[in-house]
């Protein structure tokens, strides 16, 4: 979590400002995400905007579509709000670091049996929102908010959003490249099998630092999973639940996603997020009032 610097809003909508919860300059963020808090300082709140840049109708048309989707293992849409110049939305907060902050923590790549735990998590999310026809299109490293209970993924349908008019959709994101398939940097449609090249970078990022790692990086464990998710054939790749069969053999389908025990997290990402905690109820606090 970051000061406010001075371009930053003081208020989106009925919500005091409080915190940026990216660092600036963070790469591969499709939103700009703030900590808030409502009027009445009832209620603590994740608000996103548009990043610099994009375009505002399309990313307050994926917000909308994002609203819908209340199926576990996503950050959910609690409230629309705004203007078409600027739309914003408002979800529930809850501490959560961004992996490539519970990488920073953890101070380097995590173990792979971790990565297996939140590997399937995400493929499991992914596998409820393809089922019912509603495709990710922004899974990323940035995109990934890990909590206590495991990661919940955000930035839904970012790669649509950020293609601007006469841009490829390549030339508009402001996501990592590594998670784009070749499809879609060609300018193609996002679709499930783009989600999976997305998942396979970011399983790619989380056990080596890269989205784009040389294959002998890869643990020989992760190495044929992940280079399947990133075929450059969409029709090669693996679907989600197949992903989560091969992270977790065993694992029931509808008891990862979602869950609410804590899940095992390395001893420095455990202080960060309680780091996270103590800023939050300091945050709350009237003393902080901006």
């Amino acid at each position: 979590m970051e000061r406010l610097r001075s371009d930053d809003p003081a208020r989106i909508g009925d919500f005091v400002t409080l915190a940026r919860v990216d660092a600036d300059g963070s790469r591969g963020v499709p939103d700009r995400r703030y900590l808030a808090r409502s009027a009445d300082g009832g209620r603590t709140v994740l608000v996103c905007l548009p990043p610099p840049g994009g375009d505002p109708v399309r990313w307050a048309a994926e917000a909308q579509q994002a609203a819908r989707l209340t199926q576990p293992g996503f950050w959910p849409v609690g409230q629309l709000g705004g203007t078409p110049a600027f739309p914003w939305y408002a979800a529930p907060y809850r501490p959560a670091l961004p992996l490539p902050a519970v990488l920073a923590a953890h101070g380097g790549p995590l173990p792979e049996a971790l990565v297996r735990t939140l590997g399937g998590t995400l493929a499991e999310a992914l596998a409820s929102a393809h089922v019912v026809g509603v495709v990710h299109g922004g899974v990323c490293p940035a995109g990934v908010l890990v909590t206590a209970c495991g990661p919940l993924l955000g930035c839904f349908g970012a790669t649509r959003a950020q293609a601007s008019a006469g841009a490829s959709t390549a030339q508009g994101a402001v996501l990592d490249s590594g998670c784009l398939a070749p499809e879609v940097a060609a300018g193609g449609p996002v679709d499930r099998a783009g989600d999976v090249y997305a998942l396979g970078a970011v399983l790619a990022y989380a056990v080596t630092g890269h989205t784009v790692p040389e294959q002998q990086e890869i643990p020989a464990g992760l190495r044929d999973l992940i280079t399947a998710c990133r075929s450059r054939d969409p029709h090669s790749r693996p679907e989600p639940a197949g992903v989560l069969a091969e992270l977790l053999p065993g694992a029931a389908y509808g008891s990862l996603a979602g869950a609410t025990e804590p899940v095992s997290l390395p001893g420095r990402v455990v202080a960060a997020l309680s780091r996270q905690s103590a800023q939050l109820l300091a945050a709350a606090l009237p003393t902080q009032e901006r």
